[in-house]
This record gives C-alpha cells, structure tokens and sequence, in this order.
C-alpha cells in the first residue's frame, strides 16, 4: 500500500481518528461478517453452557434456567456490544472483511450507540436468524439494519486498494486565484496531508459523509488562515481552490530558486539553484509531507525575499 508522508494513502482519516474508505458496505460483506462473528459467538456460547451446565448441576431447574437465560444474554448480546465498544465498531468478522461501524456523521462509535446496535440485533438477527436484517439492508439505500437506524450509525468499508486514490482535482475556474491573499503560513502539514486525502477520494466516499468531512476541514482551514470561508462557496470547491493556491505559490518558489541567480532570498526560505532544500533552521516549521517547498512566513507575496543588509554604493 502506498503511503505519503508516513500515512498509507489509502485511508482518509478523520479527526476522530476514524478512518473512512469506501462508500456503506452492502449486504454480501456484511452477510459475511455476521456469520464470522456468529460463528465466534456461539462457538463461545456453547461452551460457557456446558460449563455452567456442569457446575450447576446440583441446583433446582428454576436456577438453573435463570442461568441458562443470563447467560444467553450476555454471550450472544452483551459480548458483540462490549467488542463493538472496546474496538470502535470493528468485530472480529468486520476486521476479516475490511469494514468498521460508525457514526453518520463519521464519528467513531460509543457505548450507547453499540447499546441499542446489540439490543435491536437480539431481535432482528438472533430471533429471525437474520431475516429483518437482511430485508432492512436491502431496502435501505445505505444499506442500513434497523438497529442502524435506531443507533444513528453505518458500516462503512474501510480497505481501499492503492491504485484507485487519485490526484486531487482542480478547483473550478472562477475560484481560481480568489484565495491569492491568503496567508497559509499558519496551515500545519497534517490538515494539509487530511484536505489532500479527503479531495482525492471525495468522489468514493459516501455523500453525506463527505459533505460533513468537507465542512469540518474547511472550518479547520479557515480557523488556521483567519480568513472564514465564503458562504456562497461549497466546502469541497473551497479546499480544492486553496490546495491549488499553495501549490501555485511552490511552484512559482521552485521556479524562481532554479534561475540563474543562484538562490532567492538570504533569509531561511532561500531556495538554491541546485534545486536541492536546504533543512529548515532553527525554529523553522517542518517542510510539507509532499515535498514541495514551503513558503516562509511572512513571504506570502510573490517575489518577496528576507532583506540582506546590503546597501547599494552611492
């Protein structure tokens, strides 16, 4: 799996640390891991039964069915939410098949939402063995269970082969040089690394989980420039546009150090005519993850250069 800046570029993570792929699972993968975590789950039913069913052999019928009941209850239901809990909405069958639970917004799952997750499965997969389930999936557009509906949740597919994350599109032609003012000297490279995953793969996410991933990060990128986002801009259009403006701002950098004067500049953001970047210097921010040079700060404007202190003779 290829990686970019020490994260594989086949996930886009969230600020939750959630990480989205694809868009909602469909029924034949989540048919699967069902009957992988069924299997589990039964498997570790039927012998804490037989356990219990030794240990309680010299107590009365009525003790011994109430244990049979608990321990029915908290096998089949209470164990699945309390793994769903502890892992984030990723069981033993979902790691199998690359799929993970969350929120709808794209929020990792809690105790609550796992909760009702687990108490309407008692219902729709272990008393019909999975009949409602499967009907609620297929009718469902995002191919949503009634527990789902009831949680405020989704199974999204987590894996994404490498060969399918792309290059980040071009903003639309009258954004173009809007965002010239800006100062993105403020921006650290990991929004920039998360703008530039989530613009590459906005086109396979899930529609309303993107809209909610691109409103976040345009807020994030608008609370690090200063400058809020136009309104009458989408979030997604206004990321590509700024994305494209500091890459046009590298791009004029690497064409100016690579002319014959050698480097431009005689500050930290000097460029030399080798094309080579020097380390950043003391206090320096650290350079962006896709190794494009990094404009100073301060030196927003084209052309600008960090006085020397040489003065002309008279």
């Amino acid at each position: 799996m290829a990686a970019e800046g020490g994260f594989p570029v086949s996930e886009l993570v969230t600020g939750d640390a959630v990480v989205l792929g694809l868009r909602p699972a469909r029924l034949p993968s989540r048919a699967l891991a069902l009957a992988i975590d069924m299997a589990v789950v039964w498997t570790v039913y039927l012998s804490v039964s037989v356990g219990l069913a030794i240990a309680t052999a010299s107590l009365d019928e009525a003790a011994g069915m109430a244990i049979a009941v608990a321990s029915f209850v908290l096998v089949l239901v209470g164990a699945p939410i309390a793994v769903e809990t502890l892992t984030h909405g990723r069981s033993l069958g979902k790691m199998a098949c690359g799929l993970r639970v969350v929120r709808d917004d794209g929020g990792p799952i809690r105790f609550r939402h796992a909760l009702v997750r687990g108490a309407v499965g008692g219902v729709e997969i272990l008393m019909t063995f999975g009949v409602v389930a499967c009907i609620a999936s297929l009718v469902s557009e995002r191919g949503r269970r009634i527990g789902d509906v009831f949680a405020g949740t989704l199974v999204v597919r987590e894996r994404v082969s490498a060969g399918r994350v792309g290059a980040v599109p071009p903003p639309p032609p009258w954004l173009v040089g809007r965002f010239a003012g800006l100062d993105l000297s403020g921006v650290p490279d990991g929004l920039w690394l998360a703008i530039r995953q989530y613009l590459t793969r906005m086109g396979q996410l899930d529609p309303q989980v993107g809209a909610a991933m691109a409103e976040r990060l345009a807020g994030d990128l608008a609370a690090r420039t200063g400058v809020p986002a136009p309104r009458e801009v989408p979030a997604a259009a206004y990321l590509a546009a700024v994305v494209n403006e500091r890459q046009a701002r590298d791009a004029r950098r690497a064409f100016v150090g690579g002319g014959a004067s050698g480097a431009v500049g005689g500050g930290a953001g000097s460029v030399p005519a080798s094309g080579s970047v020097p380390g950043p210097g003391p206090g320096a921010a650290p350079g962006p993850v896709d190794g494009s040079v990094r404009v100073s700060a301060g030196s927003e404007a084209e052309g600008t250069s960090s006085g020397t202190g040489f003065a002309p003779p008279g």
